[in-house]
């Protein structure tokens, strides 16, 4: 599906656009489709854009909404599966620009009120003008093989037993690659090489932008961060423990490697 950036809105809203809906971080549904502009009512939409022609909307809904018969409020993660996937990567897009606009109503430099700056998706403060553009968290996920073995671990904020790839914020200053070399050095006490890029993804939890690599164990002695990891180790594809689930990019870089085959977009980086 084609997505088109809408940064104002236009001047009549279509009855038929798909309106995305957060009261907090729990979007409305109405079974497994979204609700219209007709059954919400007034609202104070922030432009998405066009997917596929179709006007998208933002809305935040009063963080103590109750639904209606015949809705409900899921978080985004369990809508994955009821909603399509370009449907569901669009509500995260919602997700976010919510999330900007509610932290920047106010300038962080001086504290006034901000407004829309037309033509652009930024927040300017009526004060002292300074603006405010949604902004991303860079971070790297890497899955490291070592022969026919990959290096997974169960993280100190991990959900059951899941065990998953190495992944980490990247520093200011620091290049992805760098950052790659870093986390695995600080979390695993280990030397890769082969960095390879394989694709990244939108993860609006909060506001990261996930970039998948994968390396090749170059040395070193595994030596855990117990502050980040609870377990880790070797895997082979006969004996994995419990996955990442989908659509996260981990459980793409690891279905990968069990395929045996690179992705198609994969660029060797160093």
């Amino acid at each position: 599906m084609r997505f088109e950036p809408l940064l104002d809105l236009p001047g009549v809203l279509e009855p038929d656009a798909l309106v995305f809906a957060f009261a907090s971080e729990r979007l409305l549904l109405i079974g497994n489709d979204l609700p219209s502009l007709a059954r919400l009512g007034p609202l104070d939409p922030l432009p998405l854009g066009r997917l596929d022609g179709r006007l998208c909307l933002a809305v935040a809904l009063d963080p103590t909404h109750e639904p209606e018969s015949g809705t409900s409020l899921d978080a985004l993660r369990d809508a994955w599966g009821r909603l399509d996937e370009p449907l569901w990567t669009m509500a995260g897009r919602a997700l976010q620009t919510l999330a900007w606009a509610r932290d920047h109503a106010h300038c962080g430099r001086c504290g006034t009120p901000t407004a829309k700056l037309p033509g652009e998706r930024a927040l300017a403060c009526t004060s002292c003008g300074v603006a405010a553009y949604p902004r991303l968290s860079p971070a790297i996920i890497v899955l490291v093989r070592r022969g026919d073995e990959v290096l997974l671990c169960h993280g100190t904020r991990f959900p059951s037993r899941m065990y998953s790839c190495l992944a980490g914020f990247v520093d200011p200053g620091e290049s992805l690659e760098e950052a790659v070399h870093r986390e695995i050095r600080e979390e695993a006490g280990i030397e890769i090489d082969d960095v390879t890029y394989v694709s990244s993804q939108p993860w609006p939890f909060p506001n990261s932008l996930m970039v998948g690599f994968t390396a090749r164990y170059a040395g070193g002695d595994l030596t855990l961060d117990p502050s980040e990891i609870v377990d880790g180790g070797w895997f082979s594809r006969e004996a994995l423990p419990e996955l990442p689930p989908y659509p996260s990019i981990a459980r793409h870089l690891i279905d990968g490697w069990i395929d045996g085959a690179d992705a198609p977009a994969a660029q060797r980086t160093s």
